[in-house]
C-alpha cells in the first residue's frame, strides 16, 4: 500500500491525460493534436501550486480537495461551468480530472 498510493496518483496526474487527450484529439469539437492536449492537461496541474500556502506544505494525510483555494468545492463549480464553452473546455476537463485524482488519491 505504501508504494500504491503515489504509483496510482503520479499515473492519474501524467498518464491517464495522455489517453485523455488521444480521446478528446478523436471528437468533432477539438481541432488539436493529441500532444497538443496533453499538455493543455498538464498544464492544468498548475492549480497544484495551492499547496504552497499550506502548513506544511505536503501532508500525506491531508485531503486536498476542499482544503486548498483551488481545490476547493467554489472553484470545482467554476471548473464545471468551464465545460460550457467550446474554448475552455479542455481546460475544464483537464482541471476537473486533476480534483477527481486528488479525490481518489483522500481514499486510497
Amino acid at each position: 500500500m505504501f508504494l500504491l498510493k503515489p504509483l496510482v496518483h503520479y499515473s492519474l496526474h501524467f498518464l491517464a491525460p495522455a489517453l485523455i487527450a488521444w480521446g478528446i484529439a478523436h471528437t468533432r469539437w477539438s481541432t488539436l493534436d493529441w500532444r497538443s492536449i496533453w499538455g493543455i492537461l498538464l498544464a492544468t496541474m498548475l492549480i497544484d501550486l495551492d499547496h504552497l500556502l499550506a502548513t506544511p506544505v505536503f501532508d500525506p494525510t491531508r485531503c486536498s480537495v476542499g482544503f486548498h483555494p483551488l481545490h476547493s468545492y467554489t472553484a470545482i463549480v467554476v471548473y464545471s461551468c468551464l465545460l460550457l464553452p467550446r474554448r475552455t473546455r479542455i481546460v475544464a476537463v483537464g482541471l476537473l480530472f486533476h480534483i477527481v485524482t486528488d479525490w481518489l488519491d483522500c481514499w486510497i
